[in-house]
């Protein structure tokens, strides 16, 4: 994910910036105003998470396509492809991590007592 994606966020529909208000516009309201239940709760985050899987695809991609053309003898700058290729990656290690992050949420969430 990239810094703009990131900051991309509030500029989401109805979201505030700051207080719990922006973190249901995020992650979907649990309050008594609407229907709530695992459906509609889980669409603004998943719609958010689909978006920001598929802006690392395209980065990587683009960096890939980049990589191509240098490689073809393009008059591509090597220091932009590598940088390009170094944006890719880190965009890349910040998804699995957030992956990483949310299954071991879950885990818990499924191992705790009742």
């Amino acid at each position: 994910m990239t810094l703009e994606a990131i900051t991309a966020l509030t500029a989401l529909p109805g979201v505030d910036t700051a207080g719990p208000a922006a973190a249901d516009a995020l992650f979907g309201s649990t309050g008594a105003s609407g229907p709530s239940g695992p459906e509609t709760a889980a669409a603004p985050f998943q719609t958010w998470f689909a978006r920001e899987v598929g802006a690392v695809n395209t980065m990587m991609i683009g960096a890939e396509n980049e990589v191509k053309q240098v490689a073809l003898g393009g008059e591509q700058s090597l220091h932009d492809v590598m940088i390009h290729l170094e944006e890719a990656r880190l965009s890349f290690q910040l998804l699995a991590q957030v992956r990483n992050r949310l299954l071991e949420a879950y885990q818990d969430v499924m191992r705790m007592q009742v």
